[in-house]
This record gives structure tokens, sequence and C-alpha cells, in this order.
């Protein structure tokens, strides 16, 4: 059985944070990462796809919720939906990062277990995955596929190291997902496993925001911790994982113990199946539309009473091609 492999170093240079030139390091039967430029989302037919969570006071997922009962906008100007699919049963692109440095792979054995029930138990016939490693630089153990047995396999090829390259494992995952089909209305996720603390010089927490905005990425941060009191943990990068989380429409959860990844492993599959999608053919442009390209999300429900007792979360916004 073929596996690619593949590792990137990324370095940043200059005041501003603006990315130099990638160096990858290649040997035999490893393909280097490639890192482009920041790429704009090619939509050619326009359309714009917004996966949304709807729950109830106590987090519950709240079902049998239809089109009518949703209103999208797009810098403040409400859109016609065109597309909607109900407790989503739409393909799924996933890359699956997990941080090898010796502070989050503690109990490797439970921990790829843990990785290995959520793949067979979230992987359908329509969905793809993609299995990624980082530490101190990034390598992709298994090219997307829906073959259960060589991402098992990936699974069992992890290496531990010193460094944590967060946001580099970020954008790439971001670029690889860029690059998968989104035909259908399939969505593209990340599911990031780490202590959320990046101690390595490339890319930065900015950059990485926006290549996972640009992509459509939906990031779902699994931050393991030691004790929550532990004075050495990076509170300053939880955070950030966590505003990145709520930035793409994605989630958090914490991870005290290896034993408690199952669980939280459990939670990312339960939050993507219980997704509703809604599609719209984006305007040419739009009064309040950034120069980057940047357009801003909003969903609501129509019903004011409805509204009151459900939470609905989404992606902030994505960025349009430029015309």
């Amino acid at each position: 059985m073929e596996v690619s492999f593949w590792k990137s170093t990324l370095l940043c240079a200059g005041m501003f944070g603006m990315m130099c030139a990638c160096r990858a390091q290649a040997p035999i039967e490893r393909r280097p990462v490639q890192q482009a430029p920041l790429p704009t989302l090619k939509l050619e037919s326009r359309l714009v796809t917004v996966a949304v969570n709807a729950v109830d006071a106590q987090g519950a997922p709240v079902g049998g919720l239809e089109q009518k009962d949703f209103r999208l906008l797009e810098d403040g100007r409400e859109q016609k939906i065109a597309f909607f699919d109900k407790e989503s049963a739409t393909p799924l692109s996933i890359v699956l990062a997990v941080d090898g440095s010796e502070s989050v792979l503690r109990n490797e054995r439970l921990e790829m277990q843990a990785a290995k029930k959520f793949v067979n138990t979230l992987l359908r016939p329509q969905d793809e995955l993609d299995l990624m490693g980082f530490a101190d630089d990034v390598t992709e153990f298994v090219a997307f596929t829906n073959d259960k047995k060589k991402i098992e396999a990936g699974l069992g090829q992890f290496q531990r190291g010193d460094a944590t390259a967060v946001y580099n494992a970020i954008y790439l995952a971001s670029q690889r997902l860029g690059e998968t089909s989104q035909a259908g209305g399939r969505r593209r996720v990340l599911v990031l496993i780490t202590d959320g603390g990046d101690t390595v010089h490339g890319v930065k927490y900015g950059q990485a925001l926006e290549q996972a905005q640009r992509a459509g990425v939906m990031v779902y941060s699994l931050i393991v911790i030691p004790i929550y009191a532990d004075a050495g943990r990076n509170t300053g990068g939880e955070h950030a994982l966590i505003q990145m989380a709520d930035d793409t429409g994605g989630k958090y959860f914490y991870v005290e113990d290896a034993k408690d990844l199952a669980p939280a492993f459990q939670k990312v599959s339960d939050d993507l199946r219980t997704q509703y999608v809604l599609g719209y053919y984006a305007p040419e442009k739009t009064p309040l539309s950034r120069p980057d390209g940047f357009r801003a999300l909003k969903v609501q429900v129509t019903d004011p009473e409805l509204a009151e007792k459900i939470s609905l979360r989404y992606r902030s916004g994505y960025y349009a091609s430029k015309q």
C-alpha cells in the first residue's frame, strides 16, 4: 500500500508578518507541501453554502426546521435561499490534524483508538478524509480517501516531536480542503487535536484564519489540557482556537484525559450530523464589500417567537473571488 507524505517548513519574515518563500524537504517517496500565495475562493457558479447549527436553551440540536424558517443576509442584504438541506446528508471533506508534540501525545494508544472509532463512525460512502500530523513541521500521512484501512494504517505512523506548528497545520490543511469539490453542498471540515500552543515561527494566527475562511473551512478544535488550573497552560493559544472555531462556524471542546477524546470525537460527529446547509447565489458586489473581498454573513430564524428559543451557529463570512 502506497502512502503519500507531505512535509513543509514555513518561515515568516518582515515587520508586518508577510509570508516569505517556503522551503520544502522531500526525502525519497515523500512529496513536499507547496505553499501557494493566499488564493481567493473560486465560485464559478457563485453559489455560497452556509452550514448552520440550531440549538435550544439547553444546547440540544433543534430538528424539523424548513427552508422557510431561515433568513440569510450578506453584508446586511437579504439573499434568496436557493439550496437547502436539513439535518445534513451533504457530503464531508475532512482533514484530521493531530498534534504530535510530547505535551499532547501522552497516551498514544488510547488517542489513536479514539481517532479510529471517530473515522469508522463518521465516514460515509460520500465522505472523504485526509490525515495530517504536525509537530516541528507538517506531514500528510494519508491523502483524501474513503478507505478506512488506509486511514487506520496512517494513524499508526505518527511520530512525536518537540515543537508545535499549529498555525502552519491550519493553513496547509485549509489549502488542501480548498482543492476539494463543493458539488452537492459538500462541507469542508478541519478537526484539530492540539494543546493550542504554537511554538514555531511560521504562519501567524491571522493568516491561518484567513486561509480557513477563504477555503470555507469549519474548524473544530479538540483542546488537550493537563488540568484546568495548570500554570503552564497556553491560555492565549486556547482562546485563539476558540475564536477561530467561532469565526468559521465550527466548535471547540476541552479534553483533559486521553479517555475523554472519544466522547469529544462523538460530539464533533453529532454536530456535523445535525447541521442545516443553506445556499444562495452571491451578488456581484455589495455596497459594504471590503477591498479584500470579505463579505459578512448573518442567518436568522424568521419566526420571532421561535427565534427567542433557538441559537444559531455559522461562519461569520467568506471571501468572494475578485471581480
